[in-house]
């Protein structure tokens, strides 16, 4: 018998023990009482999750591609176990194994050892290192394996944002840590429900990127995406360390019970991206490097299922003007075209909800018909004082301070009513956060004082 097929004769043994082992858990499960039931963690009987490929069809990848995979990562590590390959090309053993044996038939590499669980040590023959190079000289990436557009359009309808309704009492958690204005929370929860974006506008200072970050919570926790997806002949990578935030899978069912989960996706928190001033025309492109021959997801697609913001709105690199017709059809059809490495444009999915935060009035931004197109505008006013006083109260103890009422009537009566100065939501927090380093510089007790108070107000509204 070959080495190949005492390989296989070996995982078909281990698949039967592996089955019966889930046998054996899935009784112990049923026959679990209902309070050890209901400590375990599983993901919802409507979620989305991606399941492991059992072979490459399902992958959606081609024989050549995962070839150039594991030839360029060979290149780069030396020698490495299968499964260490298929661990880096989040491919099941399985199916990296057929793929190892076939690269050995062809000389293009050769065991050099054996290692645990009936695998073996891959090394690159000299003709394996040429073909590697020449992969290399195309593109440079040896990560996880892309999944197809097609995988990730579907993966994207199912956790898409119009799926979600967010309720009242929904919004009212996402904003439990916010002092939020109840006229201004009336309207929130339409905007959010309608999914067609909105401005958030009003004075600096008054957390309108802290509102927005909030509204994802609203829409569910979590989401998969891909590593990377293929789009025509290119790897775009979507998975961004940067701006998504990973939670992984939790279970207390056991080490298999992730075994069906496809590597190549990860679950992350509802994304919330937010980009600013430093936004350009090539932030909304797929961005080709010529040198590794590995593209970038633009941020609209990083966000899908989830919320960009525009902070800053009418500040960027990039002309009101421009962002608005290259956006005027995605807003309204919720679907978008990028163009590939090629040339060519391909549909992908626009699915998030788009908030305008500004600073400046929305009509004296962007004409009516745009307007027409984001049909909630809501403001973000300046806080009353007893919601000033309150701000105050909430965030004192979290800084350390004991809260006293009488010392905010006094900063009140004495920084802020005599110079006509406006109460921001920031000032509170900005405030406060001056004493505190004052008293840390002192090495002095966190103490709330009159005296401290001016000491803030001076260094703060110096030019104000």
């Amino acid at each position: 018998m070959s080495p190949t097929e005492t390989n296989r004769a070996s995982n078909s043994n281990i698949d039967a023990l592996l089955d019966q082992i889930r046998s054996i858990a899935k009784k112990g499960e049923d026959e679990a009482s209902p309070q050890q039931a209901a400590t375990t963690t599983a993901p919802d009987a409507t979620e989305f999750i991606p399941t492991s490929p059992k072979t490459l069809y399902e992958a959606g990848v081609s024989d050549t591609f995962v070839e150039e995979l594991i030839c360029k990562f060979l290149l780069a590590k030396g020698e490495c176990t299968g499964r260490e390959i298929g661990e880096q090309i989040k491919l099941p053993f399985a199916i990296v194994e057929e793929f190892l044996a076939r690269l050995k038939k062809e000389q293009i590499l050769s065991y050099i050892g054996q290692a645990a669980m009936n695998d073996y040590v891959c090394k690159l023959s000299e003709m394996g290192r040429e073909r590697a190079l020449r992969y290399t000289r195309i593109c440079t990436y040896y990560g996880a394996t892309p999944v197809p557009l097609r995988d990730y359009v579907q993966a994207v309808k199912r956790q898409s944002l119009e799926k979600q309704h967010p309720s009242e009492e929904d919004l009212r958690t996402a904003f439990s840590d916010l002092l939020i204005n109840q006229n201004m929370f009336n309207k929130l929860g339409p905007a959010m429900n309608s999914g067609k974006g909105m401005f958030l506008y009003g004075f600096p200072g008054n957390g309108k990127t802290s509102i927005a970050e909030r509204m994802t919570a609203a829409f569910g926790k979590y989401i998969w995406i891909p590593r990377s997806i293929m789009i025509d002949s290119d790897v775009v990578r979507l998975y961004d360390p940067m701006v998504h935030v990973d939670a992984p899978l939790e279970t207390k069912k056991g080490l298999l019970a992730a075994a069906n989960v496809d590597s190549r996706w990860v679950r992350i928190q509802r994304p919330t991206i937010v980009v600013g001033g430093e936004l350009t025309m090539e932030h909304l492109e797929i961005n080709y490097n010529h040198i590794t021959g590995i593209s970038e997801a633009p941020v609209q697609l990083k966000s899908n299922c989830g919320i960009l913001v525009i902070d800053d709105f009418g500040r960027q690199r990039i002309s009101v003007t421009e962002l608005l017709n290259r956006w005027i059809v995605p807003l309204e059809k919720r679907f978008d075209f990028l163009r590939t490495s090629n040339g060519k444009k391909t549909q992908v999915p626009f699915d998030q909800l788009v908030i305008f935060s500004t600073n400046l009035e929305p009509r004296d931004l962007v004409d009516g018909a745009f307007l027409r197109r984001i049909p909630y505008k809501i403001e973000v006013p300046d806080p009353t004082r007893d919601e000033f006083t309150k701000l105050f109260e909430i965030i004192a103890p979290k800084m350390g301070f004991e809260f006293k009422r009488s010392l905010i009537e006094n900063l009140i009566e004495k920084h802020f009513l005599p110079n006509s100065r406006p109460f921001r939501n920031c000032h509170p927090r900005d405030l406060l956060l001056q004493i505190k380093n004052h008293c840390m510089y002192r090495k002095i007790p966190a103490v709330l004082s009159d005296e401290g108070f001016d000491f803030a107000c001076e260094n703060y509204f110096s030019v104000v």
